[in-house]
């Protein structure tokens, strides 16, 4: 089963005595009233210009939550709640965060005010907005998961194989392609397990959008949603940034930044150099808000995620030539499950079950501990009964086509759990300069749980 790759970090123990990933968190959620409409409130001083925990996406009422990168899922989940936390406490009156990715109710759409943050970004939106064509298609909301490799990790395999490349930037880059490439290659398994968006609320299509005539697994991940229809290559780092700049020269796309594919390559550096420097990190687009779990994300979904990530770098990958033929491949897959029935069992039920056996079999192999076999088993579970998917379970709540009734208690429900927290950091506001991450922790952590340590 293993990899060469695979077969060094198994025999050197790393998966058992290090943290192979480190892991930190964007989760979007508009805020809205306590009816399910989309908010006329202003925007909380607790989300400020300059700070990175709490801010602002594509419009005034798109909230982004992001957690420092942290070395085991348990911390970063632990962030997300008391950041959460802190920014629901500073919401209006009878404001909530709406737990759903598709956007609250909303009559207008011209009065849906693009995000201010500063006057660069700002322009940057509207020229996004152009592009569109419309302001509904950036309202969806989703978790996003910035993966990176340790470098313990990296470094081991270096001392092993370096006579395998020519640096260890190619390396990094060939462990970040593998990545790539595996979560592409099974976005349709994330869609199936994890697609939470099966109707949209008044106000998002007109009587003239194409539009589903059925409640669908994953809007947001579908044509009609989110998803970008300028493709990427995952072929090698040079053809991905290649790629992106062509669309940025033919118009397909504005602007580098606005490349939203489900996987991003990510480097502290230009794009441009990012074959050369080398890639930081990963992050994960394809995610719906989880509206079961007050986060957005469960930490079930993350164990999940973190199986996925070591069995794409500890097995092998695909040759160079075949990449872009079976990503075509699984974007359509992707599109056929995304716009399934939700309560019906998939089209691929039998390749979906035989990944998850191969998964469970790898975290047997590795050995994992139980609560990453458990997190396996409720996914072999969910495709066995699809009404035990995410959309599976929202569309037994439908009421007229709508979800708004149901999710409007779920938003209520967080929203005064929140407020009922023995504590919760309320300085975000009073902050004179930006926290540090280890400011952040401090601060947040006080007298409760308490993190291992950040990345």
């Amino acid at each position: 089963m293993f990899s060469q790759i695979g077969q060094t970090i198994f025999e050197n123990e790393v998966v058992a005595q290090t943290s192979d990933f480190n892991m930190g968190l964007e989760v979007e959620m508009h805020r809205a009233s306590n009816q399910g409409w989309i908010s006329e409130a202003p925007t909380p001083a607790g989300i400020r210009l300059d700070s990175p925990w709490i801010t602002k996406d594509f419009t005034e009422t798109m909230t982004e939550v992001v957690t420092p990168a942290a070395s085991n899922s348990r911390d970063a989940i632990h962030y997300l709640y008391s950041i959460q936390n802190a920014l629901r406490g500073s919401l209006a009156p009878g404001e909530v965060l709406w737990p759903l990715s598709m956007p609250p109710v909303f009559d207008d759409p011209d009065k849906i005010e693009i995000a201010y943050t500063t006057p660069k970004k700002h322009a940057y939106l509207e020229g996004v907005l152009a592009n569109m064509g419309r302001v509904n298609k950036g309202l969806p909301c989703g978790a996003h998961i910035s993966l990176s490799i340790d470098d313990r990790v990296v470094n081991l395999i270096w001392n092993q194989l370096s006579d395998q490349f020519a640096s260890k930037v190619e390396l990094k880059n060939h462990l970040y392609i593998l990545l790539a490439q595996g979560f592409l290659r099974y976005r349709w398994v994330l869609t199936y397990l994890f697609g939470a968006s099966p109707v949209a609320e008044a106000g998002y299509f007109d009587a003239s959008d194409d539009q589903p005539t059925h409640p669908v697994r994953c809007l947001r991940q579908s044509h009609y949603g989110f998803d970008m229809a300028y493709r990427g290559d995952y072929s090698t780092v040079q053809s991905y940034v290649d790629r992106i700049e062509a669309g940025v020269a033919d118009g397909s796309i504005i602007d580098t930044a606005q490349f939203h594919g489900a996987i991003r390559l990510k480097s502290r550096g230009k794009l441009h150099d990012m074959a050369t420097d080398g890639v930081d990190y990963i992050e994960l687009r394809m995610l719906d808000l989880d509206p079961f779990a007050t986060t957005g994300i469960r930490l079930a979904t993350l164990y999940f995620l973190r199986i996925m990530s070591r069995y794409f770098i500890m097995t092998s990958g695909l040759p160079t030539k075949e990449v872009n033929k079976v990503i075509a491949r699984a974007d359509a897959m992707q599109e056929t499950v995304a716009t399934e029935d939700p309560s019906a069992h998939t089209a691929f039920e039998a390749e979906g079950l035989a990944f998850l056996n191969q998964l469970y079999r790898f975290a047997n192999q590795i050995q994992l501990g139980p609560e990453y076999l458990e997190a396996l088993e409720e996914m072999i579970d969910r495709f066995e009964n699809p009404t035990k998917t995410l959309s599976g379970q929202l569309v037994q709540h439908l009421v007229d086509g709508s979800l708004l009734a149901y999710v409007q208690k779920r938003a209520n429900h967080y929203q005064d759990g929140a407020l009922m927290s023995i504590q919760h950091f309320n300085g975000f506001e009073d902050m004179q300069t930006p926290l540090s991450a280890e400011d952040l922790k401090n601060n947040l952590f006080r007298g409760s749980y308490e993190p291992s340590g950040l990345a």
